[in-house]
Parts: structure tokens; C-alpha cells; sequence
């Protein structure tokens, strides 16, 4: 997984048989996601201090799978990113974004309910202007040479504290693509 953070999406594809390698940039979540695959005992999966960029160098075509999730939108160069994943991921492959749309109710939601009045996140983690619309995610998935699969919006209900997913991509979305077979 490209921008792993503390490891949960990886350890759950690794308990269910995967063989994962998630990547992160920041050291502290590295060495979380680390200490959480020891004491779980989770099997098959590996962290690396490295970028999306590197490792796509490092390893092209090397992964059946690739995610980017709730990374895009604190990066500076997204398009490079979603690049690196395409060629990090086999011909045939899915790769898998989510991030934050940048609109107003995401604003409001995301930015304003999540971190300032819900306190689910630390202040300052999301900046607006950083947020991503589905147009452009697509735009860069296309410009990567990726095949634009499903769009789905993902929702979270604070009181019963689950995910969702739906049709409503005004905030949280998840963009799934594959790269072509023949080039």
C-alpha cells in the first residue's frame, strides 16, 4: 500500500492471505504499523521507508494490487503519484485511490466536523486547496495510462462509527482503475 500510514489496511489484506509491502514516507507511522504487525503476529507483510516514485522505479509491473488511500490530498505533486502507482502495478492490475473531494460540503465535513468540532483528527491535517476533485483524480489516472473502472463514495456515521459506501462522492471517494493489458 503507498502511503501505508499505520498499517491497518495492509495487516487486514495480510491476515487474509495477501502478500504486502506497504510504504510510507514518515518514519513514526513506519515504525507503528511495524510494532502493530509484531505484536499481532500478522505474517506476509513488509514496510519500507521509501516513495511511490522510488519503488515504481526500483520495481515496475511488480504488484497485482496497488492502493493510495487517504494519501493524495497531503502530497504535493498527486499526479506523480497516481503515475508511480500505474507502473508499480501489473498489466492487468487494479489499483485502488481514495482521498477528499474539494467542495464545500467537504469543507464543511471533512475539514471543519472532523477535526475542529468532532476532534477525530488533529487540526491542520487536511488543507483545502489540497483536496482532490473526482474530475482531476480521473484526469490523472487517464494521464497514467490507467483504466477508470468505478467511482463509489465512501460515508462515515459518527454515532454508529461505520463506513459506507455510496453514490454520493460530494466528500469521500474512492476511485478504483486497472492498467491495460496491451499498451
Amino acid at each position: 500500500g503507498v502511503g501505508c500510514g499505520g498499517g491497518s489496511l495492509g495487516d487486514g489484506m495480510a491476515r487474509r492471505g495477501a502478500h504486502v509491502l506497504g510504504i510510507d514516507r514518515a518514519d513514526k507511522a513506519l515504525k507503528v504499523a511495524q510494532l502493530h504487525a509484531l505484536e499481532a503476529g500478522t505474517q506476509q507483510i513488509k514496510y519500507r521507508m521509501v516513495s511511490a516514485e522510488a519503488l515504481a522505479a526500483e520495481e515496475p509491473e511488480a504488484f497485482d494490487l496497488v492502493t493510495c488511500m487517504e494519501m493524495l490530498e497531503h502530497v504535493p505533486d498527486p499526479g506523480s503519484v497516481v503515475k508511480a502507482c500505474a507502473k508499480l502495478v501489473k498489466p492487468g492490475g487494479t489499483v485502488f485511490f481514495s482521498t477528499i473531494k474539494r467542495s464545500a460540503k467537504a469543507f464543511g465535513v471533512a475539514i471543519l466536523g472532523a477535526e475542529y468540532l468532532l476532534g477525530m483528527l488533529p487540526r491542520g491535517t487536511h488543507e483545502y486547496r489540497k483536496l482532490i476533485r473526482p474530475s482531476e483524480l480521473a484526469a490523472h489516472n487517464r494521464a497514467a495510462g490507467l483504466e477508470i473502472l468505478q467511482m463509489r463514495g465512501m460515508g462515515y456515521n459518527p454515532l454508529t462509527r461505520r463506513y459506507s459506501f455510496g453514490d454520493d462522492t460530494t466528500v469521500n471517494y474512492m476511485l478504483a482503475s486497472r492498467r491495460p493489458t496491451i499498451q
